[in-house]
């Protein structure tokens, strides 16, 4: 996991202090924004002192929540979203002619300012428990042991029974390493390659595919894509993808604006379709060529969206062969 950053636990006390200025300013005035932003007074005015009550109350959360804020992350994704329909509301309301334009500039101190701080919060939480390095035990998180190459060479046993070691030391293995099971791009890297069988095939190359699924959701992925033949090592807590130095993905290279674009392309376009996240959606894929237990060459992949990162390890591999996939 990574480490505690020291900031959000300012962010949300000063969240938490903003509620309890704002919201007692409402509770003891009541009358006083309307005034100055020339609006008419409320015939109620206790339902907006009891808004301001609320506002209140809710910067106890914020305090509680600044002591382990992806603990209490609850608190924060409804802070988040308060924040987020307070403009909603704001907008539809002074659209339609109910408060005036001139109201707009209270959100620039109430709401919108806070979006990127709870969102990172949020970010980082998902990003935390995603990590399948960590396990929740009585309620704090312990950190698994990392393998070694060799380790993870040796202890990684695919669905022919074999280890990568003993599978490498009889031919050249092209493992391929896949995002998690529902990723539209590790779809495509399936298909691409059943198309180029032959040309993996004749270099004497064996893919084995490692993907955070179970043995049986392999078989069916495999299967789909006419590729049951080929090995498949499960490997759900990702020890494998660490040992081969696979990082997690930047939030540039999960929804960066290739991503996005190829995803449309990939999903919608070519039609392999969405599906659930099932693994470590931040987790990046890659390719390798392995002989005799040793990295031959290797190709991480760039971002969610390079589907194929074997690719260049193929052709690369092609010495007198005039073949290119």
């Amino acid at each position: 996991m990574t480490p505690e950053p020291g900031w959000p636990k300012y962010a949300l006390r000063l969240a938490a202090i903003h509620n309890w200025l704002w919201g007692t300013w409402v509770i003891l005035r009541p009358n006083q924004l309307f005034d100055l932003m020339g609006m008419d007074r409320p015939n109620h005015p206790w339902i907006w002192q009891s808004v301001g009550m609320l506002v209140a109350v809710f910067g106890i959360g914020y305090w509680l929540a600044a002591s382990d804020f992806r603990r209490h992350w609850p608190i924060v994704l409804m802070g988040l979203i308060g924040k987020m329909l307070g403009p909603v509301g704001f907008f539809q309301s002074a659209i339609t002619g109910q408060v005036p334009w001139s109201l707009g500039p209270l959100l620039l101190i109430q709401d919108i300012p806070w979006w990127f701080p709870l969102g990172s919060m949020l970010y980082m939480t998902f990003r935390d428990h995603s990590d399948p390095k960590s396990r929740t035990e009585n309620g704090s998180l312990t950190e698994l042991t990392d393998w070694t190459l060799e380790q993870a060479n040796a202890l990684a046993i695919a669905t022919n029974g074999k280890s990568i070691a003993e599978m490498s030391a009889q031919q050249d293995v092209l493992l391929v390493f896949l995002r998690h099971a529902g990723c539209t791009f590790c779809r495509e890297t399936l298909d691409e390659l059943r198309s180029t069988r032959s040309t993996w095939s004749g270099l004497g190359m064996l893919p084995v595919v490692v993907h955070m699924g179970s043995d049986e959701e392999s078989r069916g992925m495999m299967q789909r894509f006419d590729l049951a033949d080929l090995p498949t090592i499960s490997d759900p807590d990702c020890r494998l993808f660490r040992a081969y130095q696979l990082p997690r993905g930047s939030i540039s290279q999960l929804f960066g604006w290739n991503v996005w674009v190829r995803g449309f392309i990939v999903a919608i376009v070519k039609g392999y379709g969405f599906g659930k996240i099932r693994g470590d959606g931040f987790q990046l894929s890659g390719a390798f060529l392995v002989r005799h237990g040793k990295i031959i060459k290797g190709n991480p992949s760039k971002d969610a969206a390079d589907s194929c990162p074997w690719k260049p390890i193929v052709n690369e591999s092609i010495s007198s062969k005039s073949i290119s996939v």
